[in-house]
């Protein structure tokens, strides 16, 4: 079933005045060719300030783009979400796997905003979680909730505890992660979030929960689960923290042992495999004051250890 399509729209900065907008394009969303950007732009899909191009314009600082992707037919994934808490200014869900948070990387209807949206046209997320990861979503339904709990999100105030398989058996009990993130280059979709020592900082601590092995596509591997608790909201933060200590999650397509890319890349960013549950979120209601404490349970397919 085709979607709506959808308008990606762009204001031409300074760094790129005066590019042939063909190549800007080619720059800009590196997942087409130039070939297939001229294709694109014969088909009158994109404009200028509201002008079909033909893409050998010069763009200029300040111009409205705007490509026009015409309507597609998304990925398929789950439309199933479970309510674990509403009232009048919060909606927290338990998210599937393979659902993305919101529209991006393809999705733009199959996605939990979309389709919370169409039960509670109000609610906004206040984070996200990535595709392949379960759990709790929260969402603001009104103005004075979403600022209290944008204010307060990467703070003491609001507990975010995870549950993630990791490779290898861990050496010791606990850790706290200062490993900081930031873009590193990608060859495919030219940058990605990853341990950088120039990066942002960033904090989770990890506990031990039980060591063992699992049995995998890859055969069977020694494996720990840890308690993952952020006290920061770097994207990809637990898979990058984790990975840094030598710990990548369980079939994790994208990071290695360093917390960097794997060199072979077989994975995107969104791409899923691995096990990681945004099992427990604890604060104080941002309009009544009270305490909530949410858990998702885990998923069935969460593998335990033997």
């Amino acid at each position: 079933m085709l979607n709506r399509g959808y308008a990606y729209t762009t204001i031409i900065s300074s760094k790129y005045h005066g590019q042939i907008l063909l190549s800007h394009l080619a720059r800009l969303y590196p997942h087409s060719t130039p070939q297939a950007w001229q294709q694109k732009l014969n088909n009158g899909e994109v404009t200028l300030n509201g002008v079909t191009t033909t893409g050998s314009e010069s763009v200029t600082l300040g111009q409205t783009l705007v490509w026009n992707r015409p309507p597609w037919i998304e990925p398929d994934a789950p439309r199933h979400f479970e309510i674990l808490f509403e009232d009048a200014h919060l909606l927290a869900v338990n998210k599937p796997s393979g659902l993305p948070t919101l529209p991006g990387g393809g999705f733009m209807e199959n996605t939990l905003l979309r389709l919370v949206q169409q039960q509670t046209p109000n609610a906004n997320p206040v984070h996200r979680l990535g595709r392949a990861t379960t759990g709790i979503v929260l969402f603001a339904k009104t103005p004075q909730a979403a600022s209290n709990l944008f204010a307060n999100w990467n703070t003491p105030k609001i507990q975010k505890i995870y549950r993630a398989l990791a490779q290898n058996l861990a050496q010791h009990d606990a850790y706290e992660i200062l490993t900081p993130i930031g873009l590193v280059p990608h060859p495919r979709i030219g940058s990605v979030w990853a341990a950088h020592p120039n990066g942002k900082p960033s904090k989770s601590l990890a506990t031990v929960i039980s060591r063992g092995t699992c049995t995998t596509s890859a055969g069977t591997i020694r494996t720990t689960t840890f308690e993952v608790s952020l006290h920061s909201g770097r994207p990809h933060q637990i898979r990058i923290h984790l990975a840094s200590i030598g710990h990548p999650l369980v079939g994790d397509p994208l990071y290695g042992a360093t917390g960097q890319p794997l060199e072979n890349l077989p994975g995107l960013p969104g791409d899923g495999g691995y096990f990681l549950h945004a099992q427990y979120l604890k604060f104080q209601h941002p309009v009544t004051g009270e305490q909530i404490d949410l858990e998702a349970a885990l998923p069935s397919g969460f593998p335990m250890h033997q």
